[in-house]
C-alpha cells in the first residue's frame, strides 16, 4: 500500500453481512484517526437522537446523549458460553478488552478482544451529504464482525439492550412504555413516553419525550425481549437467547439478540432509529420529518429500506470516509484532517431536515448548549463551509426560513433576524436582542457563496428585494458599527468592531457580485465600488502599525479578522493583501499552548474562527502552525464532551458550548481548495 508523507494508510478487513448473515470479505483502505477525541460519536440522527461515548473505553461508562444525560445502551458477546460486555458500564462478569477506537466521518470503529475471538464493532450514520433522503433517514447501523484469534471455530451470540431513557427527557420523572413486534422479516422493539405530548416542550438542555425509539434486527437469526435489564442480561449470559416476549412494558428495557452459529468468522448488524412523528412547528404548522414529509411513509418502511441498502451504503461510507480524510490531509495536514473527520457527524446531527408548507427545504439548526435557538443565522454562517462544500441545497435550507420570515411580513426590520424561535418551535425570533450588521452580512455572504458554487444567482434572484434591503442597511450602518452584538455575543456588546465592519463590507461586495451575475451591471458597479471605498477607509481606521485593531477607537488592541477569509475565497479582492500579510505573522506571536485567543480581551477562543483565520495563511505550513495547538486542546481537554467550539487557550477547560454545528466551519480549508479548482 502506498504511503503519503504524513498519513499512514492501512488496509482493514471489513466484514459485510447480508440479511442472511452470509459473510463477504472486502478490503477497504482506511486512514487511522489518531486523535484522542473528547467524545466519540455513536448514534447521530438529529439534535434529539444524538448519542456519544464520553470515555476512551466503550465499556467503562454509559452511552450518553450529547447533553451528558445517560442513555444506557449495553452490548455483549457470548463466546462458547461466556459473555463479555463490550459496551455500557453494567452487567456481565467478563469485560471485553478494547484494543483501539477510530473516528471517521460517517463511522466510529472499535476493536475488542473477547476471549478467543476478536470483535470489530462499527457505528455507521450513512448521512452522505449529496442525498437528502439519507440525511433525513432516521436510522443508523451498529454492525459487528468476529474473527477467531486461535484458529478454531467458536459459537457466538450478540446482545444489545437499551433503556427507555432514549425516548424521555428526564427518566426519573416520566414513564416509558415499551413493546415489540415482527414485520417484513425484521424484529422491532420500541420504547416511548406514556403521555406523548408531541412538540410539547422547547429549550436547550432538553431531550425528546414524544415519538418512539427502536432497535431492529433480522428475525432469521434473532430474538427479542422486553423487561427488566438485569433479568434480560442474566438470561442472555446463561442461555445466549431471549424469549421473544414482552415480560413487562412500563419503564422496561428493550433487547435483541442474534445467534451467529459456530464459525471462525461471522458478522451481523442491528439498526437503531427514532420516529419523532412530528419534528418542528413552523409558523404554526407542525411539520413531519423530511423522510415522511408527505405523510405516506412509516418507520417500518424506513428500516426495511435501510436494511436493503446496507451493503451499498457501507461501501459508500467507507469510500467517503477515506476520501474526506485524505483530501483534508492534502490541503491542511494530518491533524486538520482528523479534526474534520470528528466534526462531520456533529455538524449534521445538530440539524433537522423538513419541508415547509410552501415547498422550501428547511435545514434547521439547534444552538446546542448556547441558548437553544432554532435556525440561527450566526450558526448558519460559521457552519456554512461544510454545506457549501458538499451540498448547496442544504446551504439554502439553512437560509430559507430567514428569507420567509422577512418576506411573509412577520419580520419588518430592515436587517436580517437572528433566529426563528427556540428549538423545536420556529414561530418567530425569541433571542432577546438583534444582531443587525452580523446577520445581514451573514445572509449576503452565504447567498453569494451559494451562487459561486452553483454557477448562477438564481437563488438570490428569488430574494432580491430582501437582499437589497439588507445591503442598503450595511451601507448605512456597516462601516463603523454601533454598540451592538456580533456572533461572539458571549464577549458582550462592542462598538466600532473592526472585524464586524469587514463582514459588512463583504456583505455589500457580495450584493455587488450577485447583481453582476443577474445582469444588473449598474447596480453591481455601484455596490462593488462602495465596498472598495469602505475597505480603503477601513484600513485607515483600523491600522495599528504591525497589525489591525479590535475596535477603530482603541489603539493597542487586536482581534482575529476571521471574516476576511471570504474576500480571499470568493475572490472579491476588495481588501488589500497587506491586511493578511500583517495579521498572520502577528497572530503567530500571540498563540498560547492551546491556540490563538479570539482577541486581546480574554484568553478564550473559538475553534471555528481559528480555522478561518488560519485559512488566510499564505501556505500550508503556516496554516498547520495554527491547527497544531487547537488539535492539542482536543487531545488533552479534561472535558469529555462532544467538541466545544469555545474554550480556553491556556488550560484544558471549555466554556459551555458543546456539540454545536459551527464546527462545520472547519471545512473552510477544503472549501478553499474546491473553489480554487
Amino acid at each position: 500500500m502506498k504511503k503519503t508523507t504524513d498519513l499512514l494508510i492501512i488496509t482493514t478487513m471489513i466484514f459485510v453481512a447480508s440479511c442472511a448473515n452470509e459473510t463477504v470479505v472486502e478490503q477497504t483502505a482506511v486512514v487511522k484517526n489518531d486523535l484522542r477525541a473528547p467524545a466519540y460519536p455513536l448514534i447521530t440522527i438529529d439534535p434529539y437522537t444524538s448519542a456519544w461515548a464520553f470515555s476512551d473505553i466503550l465499556n467503562t461508562d454509559d452511552v450518553r446523549h450529547w447533553t451528558g444525560r445517560e442513555f444506557p445502551f449495553t452490548g455483549a458477546v457470548r463466546v462458547d458460553g461466556k459473555a463479555f460486555r463490550f459496551m455500557g458500564k453494567e452487567g456481565f462478569e467478563a469485560v471485553a478488552e478494547q484494543q483501539s477506537v477510530d473516528v471517521q466521518a460517517t463511522q466510529t470503529r472499535y476493536r475488542f478482544t473477547c476471549g478467543a475471538v476478536d470483535l470489530l464493532l462499527t457505528f455507521t450514520a450513512p448521512a452522505l451529504p449529496d442525498d437528502l433522503e439519507l440525511i433525513s433517514r432516521p436510522v443508523n447501523y451498529v454492525s459487528y464482525s468476529f474473527t477467531s484469534n486461535d484458529g478454531k471455530a467458536h459459537a457466538v451470540e450478540v446482545y444489545f439492550d437499551a433503556s427507555p431513557a432514549w425516548a424521555l427527557d428526564k427518566a426519573d420523572e416520566q414513564t416509558g412504555i415499551s413493546g415489540a413486534y415482527e414485520q417484513d422479516g425484521l424484529i422491532f422493539v420500541k420504547t416511548g413516553s406514556k403521555d406523548q405530548q408531541i412538540l410539547g416542550k422547547k429549550g436547550d438542555n432538553v431531550r425528546i419525550d414524544w415519538g418512539y425509539f427502536y432497535l431492529c434486527a433480522a428475525k432469521k437469526s434473532g430474538a427479542y425481549e422486553v423487561g427488566n435489564a438485569d433479568e434480560l442480561r442474566h438470561t442472555f449470559a446463561e442461555t445466549g437467547k431471549l424469549a421473544d416476549a414482552v415480560k413487562s412494558a412500563e419503564n422496561a428495557y428493550i433487547a435483541v439478540v442474534q445467534s451467529l452459529g459456530k464459525k471462525k468468522t461471522a458478522s451481523g448488524r442491528i439498526m437503531i432509529g427514532y420516529d419523532d412523528l412530528y419534528s418542528v412547528q413552523y409558523f404554526g404548522d407542525n411539520l413531519r420529518p423530511y423522510w415522511n414529509r408527505d405523510g405516506n411513509s412509516s418507520i417500518e418502511s424506513q428500516f426495511v429500506q435501510a436494511d436493503r441498502d446496507y451493503d451499498r451504503l457501507k461501501a459508500e461510507c467507507d469510500k467517503f470516509d477515506y476520501e474526506l480524510i485524505t483530501k483534508a490531509a492534502e490541503v491542511g495536514g494530518k491533524q486538520y484532517s482528523e479534526l474534520c473527520a470528528l466534526a462531520y457527524r456533529q455538524v449534521i446531527a445538530a440539524h433537522k431536515l423538513a419541508q415547509a408548507p410552501n415547498g422550501d427545504l428547511l435545514f434547521l439548526s439547534k444552538e446546542n448548549f448556547s441558548n437553544g435557538s432554532i435556525g440561527t443565522v450566526d450558526i448558519t454562517y460559521p457552519s456554512s463551509p461544510f454545506f457549501l462544500l458538499y451540498n448547496t441545497e442544504l446551504a439554502k435550507g439553512l437560509m430559507n426560513h430567514i428569507f420567509y420570515f422577512s418576506e411573509s411580513g412577520r419580520w419588518t426590520k430592515p436587517f436580517a433576524a437572528h433566529d426563528v424561535g427556540t428549538y423545536p418551535i420556529a414561530n418567530g425570533q425569541t433571542y432577546g436582542g438583534d444582531m443587525p450588521v452580523e446577520e445581514s452580512g451573514n445572509m449576503l455572504i452565504v447567498t453569494a457563496a451559494v451562487a459561486i458554487r452553483e454557477g448562477n444567482a438564481d437563488y438570490a434572484a428569488k430574494h432580491w428585494q430582501t437582499l437589497t434591503t439588507w445591503a442598503d442597511y450595511l451601507i448605512d450602518k456597516g462601516l463603523d458599527p454601533e454598540n451592538q452584538l456580533c456572533t461572539d455575543d458571549f464577549a458582550g456588546h462592542l462598538a466600532h468592531n473592526a472585524n464586524l465592519s469587514i463582514k459588512a463590507i463583504l456583505g455589500i461586495a457580495s450584493y455587488g457580485y450577485l447583481a453582476k451575475q443577474l445582469g444588473k451591471q449598474d447596480v453591481a458597479d455601484k455596490y462593488t465600488a462602495k465596498a472598495r471605498e469602505m475597505a480603503a477607509e477601513w484600513v485607515k481606521m483600523a491600522d495599528d502599525g504591525d497589525h489591525f485593531r479590535l475596535t477603530f477607537d482603541q489603539p493597542g488592541t487586536w482581534s482575529q479578522k476571521y471574516n476576511l477569509v471570504w474576500d480571499k475565497l470568493l475572490k472579491f479582492n476588495v481588501f488589500p493583501d497587506v491586511i493578511a500579510q500583517k495579521e498572520i505573522p502577528y497572530y503567530l506571536t500571540l498563540q498560547n499552548q492551546y491556540g490563538l485567543p479570539l482577541d486581546n480581551r480574554k484568553n478564550y477562543t473559538k475553534s471555528d474562527w481559528i480555522m478561518w483565520t488560519a485559512t488566510l495563511s499564505p501556505d500550508k505550513e503556516t496554516f498547520e502552525k495554527f491547527i497544531a495547538p487547537e488539535y492539542r486542546f482536543y487531545s488533552e481537554t479534561t472535558d469529555r464532551i462532544p467538541m466545544s467550539d469555545w474554550y480556553n487557550t491556556d488550560n484544558t477547560k471549555h466554556n459551555n458550548f458543546q456539540a454545536r454545528s459551527v464546527v462545520g466551519g472547519y471545512f473552510i480549508k477544503m472549501l478553499e481548495s474546491e473553489l480554487n479548482k
